[in-house]
């Protein structure tokens, strides 16, 4: 019977989640969907001294948000739980003290005045210190001790560690090689790997210890995250092998990078060019700083998702659009590039307005409708449904709107300077005096009927088309943007149409 396919997404709770570690969320979920498999999320807390209070529920509520729901986790499904590394310490402890008894492991009594001073002498040689197969021997460890003086150092409360045995003598001439789902083989020197930590002197153990326990434990048959732990990779290859476990698959994401290319993505970038990296607000409880997020600067999350998925993975094909579903059944690790993915804020726009437009027309104007209320504007919903539908192809955003469609429910209160100089002629007001004239005419004030009626009118007095067009367009505006003039004035009516056409005849014959 094939194993069942089982990945997961493991955050520390020391602050919001940035676009690399929802990304590395987003691809977990999508591989373990499309081989129906589980995909549980594990809150790695072991590092108490960078707890955050709100930073886990933070996490839950922006995986939420994305569309990335989790199968086992905190709270839900806790079949292999808890999904807490704080609440799994005896476990740890266990684990730990077997490698201990097996030989695997050491206690490793060094106070960091001695590490200061093995660091020093190792300074002079111009070699950096390493605790491994070079040191061990000289520092203060139960390697260097008999039983006796063992069991005394440990009865009389002095603080300790656990490290890993990483490698004894003569193995460090070799080369450790493994293998990666998106870079293939890799190798390391092992003669470059030291003696981590795996068990603390808090009591806690390290990330190293409790990430390969749980995920024996929880049964993960693939390990999928970022490239930043690749130096970690040949310590828990170590480590499966010295428990002798299993080894899941593994697989290192590359980094997302800054736009310019040039290392990697950062919260200080996203301050810098005005725009977020992580998915939702957050506000630093110690600080009070709030951090810009996607969903309240106004990103679907279908959009942010779509986009999210395309930083370091492609289809091998030029589509760009993928709903959910559709990634789901695209996604493969094989098609995750190994170099870093650069993010491009216009892209993420290119994204949001592509989704944006799929929205209905009656939703978009609910949602606007709201907005428009705050600044006391209460219309029938049919009305600013007609808005949405003359100016959606121009909006990235809800809130872009207003700024498209405002003179729809506001009169100008200015005048465009540089159009007035360029559109406002001598002659101009008299022309819109005219115009109004035929307006006032007019018995069925439809976009349609006042277009047909005005051309024919500049037709007859040879009036040029710009000559009038820009002016009203001005005159209804305030600046020369929007739809088509005659379905701006037709949403305006036709007594509307005609006070600001004389408004704008009082205010800017006096400067031509």
């Amino acid at each position: 019977m094939k194993k069942e396919i089982r990945v997961r997404f493991a955050p520390s709770p020391t602050g919001p989640l940035h676009l690399g570690g929802i990304r590395t969320a987003l691809y977990n979920y999508l591989f373990a969907k499309k081989h129906g498999g589980c995909f549980v999320l594990r809150i790695e807390d072991t590092d108490q001294t960078r707890y955050v209070a709100n930073a886990e529920q933070y996490i839950i509520d922006a995986l939420e948000w994305c569309g990335i729901p989790f199968d086992e986790g905190p709270g839900k499904n806790e079949k292999k739980g808890p999904y807490r590394q704080s609440e799994r310490k005896k476990i740890y402890r266990e684990y730990a003290d077997f490698l201990v008894s097996s030989g695997a492991a050491y206690y490793a009594f060094d106070s960091a005045e001695e590490l200061e001073k093995e660091r020093k002498k190792w300074e002079i040689k111009k070699e950096p210190f390493i605790y491994n197969h070079r040191t061990r021997n000289e520092l203060h460890n139960s390697l260097n001790m008999g039983d006796e003086e063992l069991n005394e150092t440990l009865s009389s409360g002095t603080p300790y560690v656990i490290r890993f045995k990483m490698y004894d003598e003569g193995a460090h001439k070799e080369t450790m090689k493994t293998k990666d789902l998106i870079r293939g083989d890799v190798s390391f020197k092992r003669s470059l790997l030291d003696d981590k930590v795996l068990f603390k002197s808090d009591g806690m153990p390290t990330y190293h210890l409790a990430n390969v326990v749980d995920d024996h434990l929880m049964e993960i048959s693939h390990v999928i995250r970022g490239e930043e732990w690749l130096p970690s990779l040949p310590l828990h290859v170590a480590l499966y092998e010295a428990f002798r476990w299993k080894i899941p698959k593994f697989a290192h994401l590359p980094l997302i990078l800054k736009p310019t290319g040039k290392g990697k993505l950062s919260k200080r970038d996203g301050d810098k060019l005005g725009f977020p990296v992580f998915p939702l607000a957050y506000k630093n409880e110690k600080t009070g700083e709030i951090s810009k997020g996607y969903k309240e600067e106004g990103y679907l999350h279908e959009a942010f998702i779509n986009m999210l998925a395309l930083l370091g993975w492609n289809p091998g094909t030029e589509q760009e659009i993928f709903d959910r579903k559709a990634l789901i059944e695209n996604f493969s690790l094989d098609r995750v590039s190994k170099s870093g993915a650069k993010f491009n804020p216009d892209k993420a726009k290119w994204f949001n307005q592509h989704y944006l437009q799929k929205i209905e027309d009656r939703a978009l104007a609910i949602q606007y409708g709201s907005f428009l209320k705050k600044r006391g504007h209460e219309l029938p919903l049919e009305r600013i449904e007609k808005v949405v539908k003359l100016t959606k192809e121009r909006a990235v955003f809800i809130t872009d709107f207003w700024t498209l469609s405002h003179y729809f429910f506001e009169r100008p209160q200015s005048y465009e300077v540089k159009a007035v100089k360029k559109q406002w002629k001598a002659d101009t007001s008299n022309h819109m005096n005219e115009l109004k004239k035929v307006i006032e005419k007019l018995e069925m004030f439809s976009a349609k009927n006042a277009e047909q009626e005005v051309k024919k009118w500049m037709q007859k007095e040879e009036i040029g088309f710009g000559k009038i067009m820009a002016p009203f367009r001005l005159s209804l505006v305030g600046a020369l943007k929007g739809p088509h003039l005659f379905d701006i004035a037709a949403f305006l009516g036709k007594e509307e149409t005609l006070f600001r056409l004389d408004e704008a005849t009082k205010a800017l014959s006096k400067i031509s």
